[in-house]
């Protein structure tokens, strides 16, 4: 097969067989040419004003995101503001919620105290009638003990008699005036 190739470049007359001929590296130089030429003012163009196209799309995309961006930052910062408003707001509710807390328990405490000393003073007074009752029915006791030792003394029934009273009352006195003294 060797042979085959040698022979052939030997026919076409030419001195390399890996160069072309002169008249196909002329034609390919002018096709080359004409479709750099055209590749140059119609292929590039185009492609360059779809690159250009796609350049400003993104650029327009990143200003949009740029511009969503700050906005974003802006409604944050807006929240974060209310929320901070809205933190001191709560703190001052809840400082005026303790005030009102502490001036009603100092109501609460001074009422308490108006209400103890009412039923304190109600108290007194009971004990004080209740005392009074004790004395008026220790008198009678202490008269009628006295009217039966005088009786059993005497040997004479004073009960039925009028003047029963009156020495009565006379006794008590005397014992009143004995416990002053």
């Amino acid at each position: 097969m060797t042979i085959g190739i040698y022979e052939i470049a030997r026919a076409s007359g030419s001195a390399n067989p890996l160069l072309p001929a002169p008249a196909d590296i002329i034609w390919s130089a002018v096709v080359f040419s004409i479709l750099l030429v055209f590749f140059w003012f119609k292929v590039l163009p185009s492609f360059k004003k779809n690159i250009d196209a796609r350049t400003a799309a993104i650029e327009g995309r990143l200003a949009e995101a740029e511009k969503a961006q700050a906005e974003a930052a802006q409604k944050t910062a807006n929240i974060e503001a209310e929320q901070a408003a809205a933190r001191a707001e709560r703190a001052e509710t809840i400082s005026k919620a303790i005030a009102e807390a502490s001036v009603i328990k100092d109501e609460i405490i001074v009422k308490a105290h108006a209400e103890a000393d009412a039923y304190l003073e109600n108290a007194k007074k009971q004990i004080e009638a209740e005392r009074q009752a004790a004395i008026i029915s220790l008198r009678t006791e202490v008269g009628a003990l006295a009217l039966d030792l005088a009786s059993a003394v005497v040997k004479q029934n004073l009960k039925d008699d009028k003047n029963s009273a009156g020495i009565v009352d006379d006794f008590l006195g005397d014992l009143q005036k004995d416990g002053k003294n």
